[in-house]
């Protein structure tokens, strides 16, 4: 049995368990001789206090998102060339990171959020520890926390964040354009751009109940020509208010925990209005579908969308609040023959730089070629 200790950080839903847990779904549809645990250190360490960390986390993001935008840029995001050292984490963490890996004695780490590489970096660092750690990177760029040094591999979104690690010392080799990982059940479908009388768009990013989801539904002027859905994950206010709209043209979702099902309502639509998160742009890049940003999180969604942006990957609908019908700006792009193939450019060039080797494929390579679990 080869056992892969999996670490996010916190417990509340997000990117770094999303990423988890398909990549642990992928590696037990491989075989059975995986045995993975994901492991959160807050919890491990502190226990209760998680939960009242995230709420807290959540609370600040909602209250005062200015502060927290400053504040992320300027301790996590703005590069040095020295590694940056984060005392307080290492304070609160590295006993008990020492302690959790000497409990579970796993043969591969897979971190998919900074604060566990960097503690692992540091151990490694030390010689405190010699198991293999991967990094799974959740956002279209990389912080200043995660580790590199001595980190084994690294999974990254796009050949311009290998570019960004290679200028940091990272061997080219030890690392793989995977994009951010998506779950193996979603399936790619080609998606042919043809005139329609009328489209279908999904609408998302309303599940942790902050954002602006609520106030953009409120603004749009529905003409008939876009039939619209809001995935509203496990916010009830919201499903059940737009359920009293009881407009035609705006059908609300409530959670999908299937991703067969989320894979076939990713094939009815024609478009995404979302937040710049990195599993759902990840989801919709694999699947070719055209991406409307309306709103980002402070910190690591701006930062996201600045690099999207650059890219050419999605559409940026700025100052919707203040134009009275921006639903005819989405028909323009949907309509415009020009503008599909830009982005088909771009989509085509951003899948021919990915790795065609499966990350659970290139995992259970790694483990057996450094004999590791035996």
């Amino acid at each position: 049995m080869k056992r892969i200790l999996f670490m996010p950080f916190l417990q509340m839903s997000s990117g770094h368990h999303q990423v988890a847990n398909g990549i642990i779904d992928s590696l037990q549809e491989t075989n059975d001789l995986f045995e993975c645990e994901k492991i959160d250190i807050l919890s491990y360490s502190y226990g209760n206090v998680e939960g009242f960390i995230s709420k807290f986390y959540l609370k600040w993001i909602y209250l005062f998102p200015n502060l927290y935008s400053w504040l992320y840029k300027k301790s996590a995001y703005k590069y040095k060339n020295e590694a940056k050292r984060f005392y307080f984490y290492e304070w609160l963490f590295l006993y008990w990171m020492e302690k959790l890996i000497k409990e579970k004695s796993p043969q591969l780490i897979i971190c998919t959020h900074a604060l566990p590489s960097y503690l692992l970096n540091h151990l490694k660092q030390k010689g405190s520890i010699s198991v293999p750690v991967i990094n799974v990177y959740t956002d279209y760029f990389i912080n200043q926390i995660w580790g590199l040094e001595c980190i084994d591999y690294h999974f990254v979104p796009t050949k311009e964040i290998k570019e960004v690690l290679i200028e940091r010392g990272v061997k080219s080799d030890q690392v793989l354009v995977t994009g951010i990982p998506i779950h193996p059940r979603y399936k790619a479908q080609a998606k042919v751009h043809h005139q329609k009388d009328k489209f279908s768009i999904l609408i998302s990013g309303g599940n942790l109940g902050i954002g602006l989801i609520k106030t953009f539904v409120e603004t749009l002027q529905p003409s008939g020509k876009i039939n619209y859905t809001v995935l509203c994950g496990e916010n009830n206010k919201l499903f059940n208010w737009i359920k009293q709209l009881n407009n035609p043209f705006i059908n609300a979702v409530p959670y999908i925990s299937s991703k067969e099902e989320m894979n076939k309502l990713y094939d009815k639509v024609d478009a995404i209005i979302t937040k710049p998160g990195g599993v759902t742009i990840s989801e919709c890049l694999f699947k070719r579908i055209p991406i409307f940003i309306y709103h980002e999180l402070p910190g690591q969604e701006e930062i996201n969308l600045q690099n999207l942006k650059k890219w050419g990957l999605v559409y940026h609908l700025e100052c919707w609040r203040e134009t009275p019908n921006f639903e005819e700006k989405i028909l323009k792009v949907l309509h415009c023959d020009k503008l599909q193939k830009l982005l088909n450019q771009q989509l085509n060039t951003y899948h021919q730089h990915l790795s065609k080797e499966k990350v659970s494929l290139f995992i259970e390579k790694l483990l057996a070629e450094n004999n590791i679990g035996k």
